[in-house]
This record gives C-alpha cells, sequence and structure tokens, in this order.
C-alpha cells in the first residue's frame, strides 16, 4: 500500500462539516433535485456504492466513480452492487483501509482524472475519505457527489477556493499526525497531479 496518512481523532469532527449542498431525501428523487444544479460539470466524481447507485439508475453517468461494496460499514445490497457495474468504465482496484488516505488511492484518482474514459475505482476496505482527494485533484469547473448518511447526497462545486479549504483540511490532518516521510509522498503525489491538468 506504501505511503498513507490516517485521520487522527482530533480533526474528525471537521469531516462532519459539509463541503458543499445537502440536497435530503433518499433515492432517485434526491437525484433529480440535484440533478438540475450539475450543469455541465468538467468531470462528475461519484463518491459511495448507494449514491452512485442512484445516479445511474437516473441515466446520470459519472467520469469517475469510487465504490466498495459497503454501505453504513456493512456490505451493501446485491442490488446496489450490480448497479455500481456499469459497463463502459474501465476497472481500477486499489486497497484503502478505513479512517485512511493511502498513496494508491491518490494515484488511482489522479489517473481516473486525467483518463479520457471512464473510470470506476474499486477501494478495497473504504472509500470514506476518497472524496477529500477527489476535491483536491478535480479541475475546477468539476462537480463531486457523495452519501451523507441517512440525510441525502452532498453536491460539492469544485473552486479554487474548495481546492484551498480541502488543502487546509489535509494540512490540520498532517499536522496532527506528524511529519514524516509517508505525509511528504501523499503532498507530493498531490501536488504532482497539477502536471496532468489542462
Amino acid at each position: 500500500m506504501g505511503a498513507q496518512i490516517s485521520l487522527p481523532e482530533s480533526v474528525r469532527p471537521l469531516f462532519r462539516k459539509l463541503f458543499g449542498t445537502l440536497y435530503t431525501g433518499t433515492g432517485d428523487d434526491t437525484i433529480r433535485k440535484l440533478s438540475k444544479d450539475l450543469d455541465s460539470p468538467t468531470k462528475l466524481i461519484s463518491v459511495g456504492d448507494v449514491t452512485t447507485f442512484h445516479l445511474l439508475s437516473s441515466d446520470i453517468i459519472p467520469d469517475i466513480l469510487i465504490v466498495d461494496d459497503r454501505t453504513k460499514r456493512g456490505p451493501a445490497s446485491d442490488r446496489v452492487v450490480v448497479g455500481t457495474k456499469h459497463k463502459g468504465f474501465r476497472e481500477i482496484s486499489v486497497d484503502n483501509p478505513a479512517g485512511v488516505i493511502t498513496g494508491d488511492l491518490i494515484d488511482a484518482v489522479g489517473d481516473a482524472i486525467a483518463s479520457n474514459c471512464r473510470v470506476r475505482i474499486f477501494v478495497r476496505g473504504e472509500e470514506d475519505l476518497a472524496a477529500v482527494p477527489a476535491m483536491l485533484m478535480a479541475p475546477e469547473g468539476s462537480a463531486v457527489l457523495y452519501g451523507q448518511p441517512d440525510q441525502g447526497v452532498v453536491l460539492v462545486q469544485i473552486t479554487e477556493s474548495k481546492k484551498e479549504e480541502i488543502r487546509d483540511l489535509l494540512t490540520k490532518i498532517i499536522e496532527a499526525q506528524g511529519h514524516n516521510e509517508d505525509t511528504e509522498t501523499i503532498w507530493r503525489k498531490l501536488d504532482g497531479y497539477k502536471d496532468h491538468e489542462g
């Protein structure tokens, strides 16, 4: 798995805030509500099995989807698991434990963003923090969608100020964890993605 950063208890409350606009409700109704605000994003990235399932069942096909066959810490239903396997996606699999952002996950997100084809990233472990590198690495004008358990779906419009907010958050995580070789490697990977932009 290589380099990784973990989410210390002291910064976990920072992840309870919403990074974008919450659309409340369940299922396809929530997707219908938010689709009015989607416009035509540069890249549309969906994080989470249930959110991705309802996007696809509403015929909104993301450029990148990130799933782990799990929901609310338990296995996703067979219907959801099968429903996120959509033809036309190139598959990447990575290992990423819960509460951690691995260098492999960052590489997979970076490769998917740089790719001209649709990519399905399957995470062995948990994709609970995958929205963080996705928000930081996505080009401006993109949209990232992730589920807010028992509430709905969050739509994050990617702007330069949103990227700065995520960088500040990652800085807090790394400061809480302490600088080491792993954290330096993670920052290099996150900074290196800029070479793919444009």
